[in-house]
């Protein structure tokens, strides 16, 4: 590899410091005034939640390497010890600039009757209905614990939410004042919500009317209420603490093991969601005006390492329960109820089998409805010609359509095989649950392949269908989870097609996938981890190949994230050799653009709207036609091409590879909600210069956005 696509500290952004950078843009997103204010809100609830996650997942192995001392391991440069350092500072910062962001949004609530009130300013009368409410829903549930020489501090669970409490025992026999410890768990989302709900409170309780829509934080009522749980002690202080824990379940581990038993899949998953809220504690939030002696017993109770792991928080904790708040029903306050369209090609109460006989259907989600994918499986289950279903799950939510069908299949006889992906960070006891209930039905469900620590990553769905004297079949190719609810939030592409070479394709992958057929090659299909990379690094060498036989030459990638060092240094490669490459990243990369010599070819854009951008798409100007789009399940991610079954799957007709060009130029040419990546590492917000262009309001009047003419190649 030439010396100009060496990966070091100038040419490789740290993953963990670009993953903050995309909280930022979203954060931005919470700070634009032409946003709705509600969905401002959940902006906020969305830069929280996903900060969580950072702490539960990325932040830990981090904690132990420096724990260890272990030194630098990627080319970015950074040492465990200094990146937690870089970490710590970024973040607070970056929450810092959260909290102003809510504060100056609550005020703005305030003038449209929605607010979250403070206990001082309710009236006696208020305060009494509110206590009526604590005493009846609220008292019941808590649980405090005491924590003294014979009682020890009480475990703290992940993502809880507690009060630290100071209490004063006054002995009557003496003037002696005792200073004793309390914890109280906030149980919310077991019986108490975040917000309390004045609406609701406040005319049950008290008679009282509510104008708009008032709210008080469950923990503030609970501390107002203290005297209730602790009769005949003085409550000294009480401050609220909410501690992250190491969340992310090694499966790997599990390979050394030679206990069969162990190697149960469904019993793995079990013990790992199990022990998840065990794991040693990744982050505690408290106040900035938790008092120093609490702080300190918290800090030891918890065996907290390294004040790196404490965060001070200028307001109430835990914003990722605001979506509790952005659910208020103000419409006024929110987008617009968007209905996405039936695909032309489908119209309701069609046959989908005769539908995608007739031609491929490809379908971009949310603009385009859902309901042919949930359409292809109902069918199927209910057509006495399908014979056979087989499907790919990872992401299906907690009320599963698709899941459904597959079960009422197999009540019609039909055979189904499932394989559930039940190590899915975070959805795995959701994928348990429906594992079983299809089990029960007779379904025939696999965990994964025979090498466990590899995930199921792939999105594919096969029908097979007597038809007269012959068996055909049909597949759905995706980028996004056969999930009903993200595929009103998320951004994804898919294929319905019986093409015979993907269709073959299809049950080979399958057979790969419930059998023993490690040598398994595909025609059409690019499956990792076999074959993934290798095939896409050499379409880059294609098109390197082309720019130095003096031929116009141009990759397009669309993702999520992009960190794999082979495919980040052929991409440099292409920019030395004068390939114009355009990456559409949502959220972290560490290739640095517009580096003189190295990347001043390459141009890096992050577009983050209303939807979540999901899709992958790899365009190749210089590849044989049946290889120019390919769309598909797996970012550039070492994880993706090298630890998952992923599947990218070719377009094969014209007409959609037109439609996926129009796509991708309508979102190179944003500039409302697209931000440019530079040669500085930052990010830039792009400003209308004249015609102002949002590619998702675009999608959603054209599924495939603006239309060019042949010669606006140029974006």
């Amino acid at each position: 590899m030439p010396p100009s696509t060496a990966l070091t500290p100038e040419t490789f952004i740290n993953r963990e410091l670009s993953l903050i950078d995309f909280q930022r843009r979203v954060l931005a997103l919470a700070q634009d005034e032409s946003i709705p204010l509600l969905e401002r809100i959940k902006f906020i609830a969305i830069v929280g939640n996903n900060l969580d996650e950072f702490f539960m997942v990325r932040v830990p192995s981090y904690i132990q390497k420096t724990r260890m001392g272990i030194g630098r391991l990627r080319p970015d440069g950074y040492t465990s010890s200094v990146l937690m350092q870089q970490i710590h500072m970024e973040v607070n910062e970056l929450i810092k600039e959260q909290r102003r962001t809510l504060d100056h949004l609550f005020e703005q609530l305030r003038k449209e009757q929605v607010a979250i009130l403070e206990l001082h300013v309710l009236t006696p009368e208020e305060l009494a209905a509110v206590r009526a409410y604590f005493r009846t829903e609220v008292f019941p549930i808590l649980t405090p614990l005491a924590s003294d020489h014979a009682r020890p501090f009480p475990f703290i669970s992940n993502l809880s939410l507690n009060l630290g409490i100071y209490l004063e025992r006054h002995h009557p026999d003496s003037d002696e004042i005792s200073l004793e410890f309390a914890r109280i768990k906030v149980p919310i989302g077991d019986g108490l919500p975040r917000l309390v709900n004045l609406n609701q409170v406040l005319p049950q309780y008290g008679n009282i009317p509510v104008s708009g829509h008032k709210f008080l934080w469950i923990e503030d009522v609970i501390i107002d209420n203290l005297d209730v749980l602790f009769p005949g002690m003085v409550v000294a202080e009480a401050y609220p603490f909410r501690v992250l824990r190491n969340s992310d379940i090694d499966y790997e581990l599990e390979q050394d093991e030679d206990d069969e038993e162990l190697l149960d899949v469904a019993a793995i998953i079990e013990q790992g969601v199990r022990e998840r809220r065990f794991g040693f504690v990744a982050r505690i939030s408290v106040p900035v005006t938790i008092s120093n002696r609490m702080l300190h017993h918290i800090v030891r109770g918890l065996e907290v390492g390294d004040d790196m792991e404490v965060y001070l928080i200028d307001g109430h904790l835990g914003t990722a329960n605001l979506f509790e708040l952005a659910s208020v029903d103000r419409p006024d306050l929110k987008y617009e109820a968007y209905v996405p369209r039936f695909p032309e090609s489908f119209p309701p109460d069609t046959n989908i089998f005769e539908a995608i006989r007739r031609q491929d259907i490809l379908v971009h989600h949310p603009y385009d409805s859902f309901t042919p994918v949930e359409e292809f499986f109902n069918q199927a289950a209910h057509d006495p010609e399908v014979l056979a279903i087989k499907a790919t799950l990872y992401r299906v939510g907690k009320n599963s359509p698709i899941v459904q069908h597959l079960m009422e299949a197999r009540d019609n006889d039909k055979q189904v095989t499932v394989l559930v992906e039940l190590k899915a960070r975070f959805d795995e006891e959701n994928n348990l649950e429906w594992a079983r209930q299809m089990e029960a039905k007779g379904v025939h469900v696999l965990y994964g392949v025979e090498e466990l620590p590899v995930k199921t990553h792939a999105k594919v769905g096969l029908v097979v269908r007597r038809e007269g004297n012959a068996i055909n079949r049909y597949v759905h190719l995706g980028t996004g989870n056969y999930n009903a609810s993200t595929a009103r939030l998320y951004t994804d592409l898919g294929l319905l097609t019986n093409n015979v070479e993907l269709a073959n394709d299809a049950s080979r992958l399958f057979n790969r996938l419930t059998g023993y057929a490690p040598e398994t090659h595909y025609d059409r299909l690019l499956v990792a981890p076999e074959y993934l990379i290798h095939t896409l690094a050499g379409l880059v060498d294609n098109e390197i190949e082309a720019a130095k036989e003096g031929k116009p030459a141009r990759l397009i990638f669309k993702m999520n994230q992009l960190e794999e060092d082979v495919m980040i240094q052929k991409l440099y490669e292409a920019s030395q050799a004068g390939v114009q490459v355009d990456l559409i990243v949502r959220g972290l990369c560490c290739l640095r653009p517009g580096l003189p010599g190295i990347s001043d070819n390459i141009r890096v854009m992050s577009i983050v709207g209303r939807f979540l951008e999901h899709s992958r798409i790899y365009y190749f100007e210089n590849a044989p036609h049946d290889l120019q789009f390919l769309l598909g399940s797996a970012d550039l991610m070492r994880r993706n091409l090298y630890n998952r079954v992923e599947v990218v799957f070719p377009v094969l007709e014209e007409r959609q590879r037109e439609k996926l060009m129009r796509l991708l130029k309508t979102e190179l040419r944003d500039n409302t909600f697209a931000w440019e990546l530079r040669a500085d590492g930052k990010y830039y917000r792009l400003q209308p210069n004249g015609v102002a262009i949002n590619s998702q309001e675009i999608f959603m009047r054209r599924s495939f956005g603006l239309p060019f003419s042949v010669g606006n190649e140029q974006s």
